[in-house]
């Protein structure tokens, strides 16, 4: 009898009748990256991403908690279950989809290089052979530069987070910074250590490494919660929270098409 309820026990395990509840769901998050997500003075966690994944998890009855880890190590923490999700600003590459799942899209935005004004510089080989570029660690950024411009000259530096990358521009240890255009705008230009930089070129586009818009990567195995996820944020945008929660941080549509 015993090996029968053992049996029986297997059977519904291996067919899910044993769903975890997801009363509890860890995100994980790089606090480095406003105004998607940072810290807040009192040491709050705050931002776009933030609030997105607080507003899924009211609506999915689950109680929300942050894990703070670095980008570079984000999916290596997934798949080690230090969290559920990866809502970190993270794009949706195949290089990443082949490793883990995403969820539905959050948002879209585009790459761009920012520098000094004036420097002259284009986010092209030709024009940053021999100039030294700040990327942020496992970014799509530094697979992106180290792809088309280390071979032709440049130095790529990767760094542990976004505010190591702006510290060394302004301190002028770096010509450029490659990262995600919201992000640099919101995050860096139009604050005041920003003063004396801008955008140099147009947006940089290549869907196989910069991905098309980003998600919360979560666990191939765990599609139980990736249906939930996803059925929250197609609610938040049909009945307006999704824009709601936009409109506190951007004055334009994030979400693209």
């Amino acid at each position: 009898m015993k090996k029968l309820v053992l049996s029986v026990a297997l059977a519904l395990a291996a067919s899910g009748a044993f769903a975890k509840e997801w009363s509890t769901i860890r995100f994980g998050v790089d606090a480095s990256y406003a105004p998607f997500e940072s810290k807040a003075p009192d040491g709050k966690l705050v931002g776009f991403d933030v609030d997105l994944g607080n507003e899924i998890c009211r609506r999915l009855n689950a109680k929300c908690v942050w894990v703070e880890q670095n980008f570079d190590s984000m999916i290596p923490g997934l798949k080690a279950k230090k969290f559920d999700g990866a809502l970190s600003s993270m794009s949706m590459t195949p290089q990443r989809a082949a490793q883990i799942a995403f969820s539905s899209k959050l948002f879209n935005t585009p790459t761009r290089l920012v520098a000094k004004q004036g420097s002259g510089i284009l986010p092209t080989a030709d024009s940053l052979k021999g100039k030294t570029i700040g990327v942020e660690q496992g970014t799509i950024q530094e697979t992106y530069a180290k792809t088309y411009w280390e071979p032709k000259g440049t130095k790529v530096v990767p760094y542990q987070d976004q505010d190591q990358v702006y510290a060394d521009l302004i301190s002028g240890r770096l010509d450029g910074a490659l990262q995600d255009a919201v992000q640099a705008e919101q995050g860096f230009l139009k604050t005041p250590r920003g003063a004396g930089f801008a955008f140099v070129g147009k947006d940089i586009v290549d869907a196989n490494i910069l991905g098309n818009g980003a998600g919360i990567g979560m666990r191939k195995e765990d599609a139980d919660l990736k249906a939930k996820v996803d059925k929250a944020i197609a609610d938040m945008i049909r009945d307006g929270t999704y824009r709601k929660i936009e409109q506190k941080y951007f004055d334009f549509d994030v979400y693209g098409s």
